[in-house]
This record gives structure tokens, sequence and C-alpha cells, in this order.
């Protein structure tokens, strides 16, 4: 099983940021929507592994 990590970082402002490993696809969403709460998300980003594991599924798909 893959290990995985969440970095919570809060800065002097108040401001807040996560960063999520060992996650992948929607999984990763479903993480950061906990965390996140009632809160607004000013800016997000997703990681090569996002899509990784997205591409992964399409393309086994195609094949079948």
């Amino acid at each position: 099983m893959q290990e995985k990590l969440i970095t919570v970082e809060i800065d002097e402002n108040g401001n807040s940021s996560i960063d999520l490993e060992g996650f992948h696809g929607q999984a990763c969403g479903d993480v950061a929507k906990d965390f996140r709460g009632g809160d607004s998300v000013t800016q997000s980003s997703k990681k090569r592994e996002f899509y990784t594991k997205t591409v992964a599924v399409r393309q086994s798909q195609r094949q079948t």
C-alpha cells in the first residue's frame, strides 16, 4: 500500500495551503474537500498523479 502524506501550511496572515501526496484521481479532490470544509478556494492546481490514474483507466476501457 502506498504511503499518503497530507501537508497543511498556515502563514502568519492566516492563509493556508494543503499539499496531498499519494492520492490519485478524484480521491485527492475528496480529501481536499474534507479539509476545506466551508472555506472557499482561491487557487487550485492538480499534480501529475491526478491525471495518471485517469489516463490509465481510460486506456484500459478502450482496449476492452
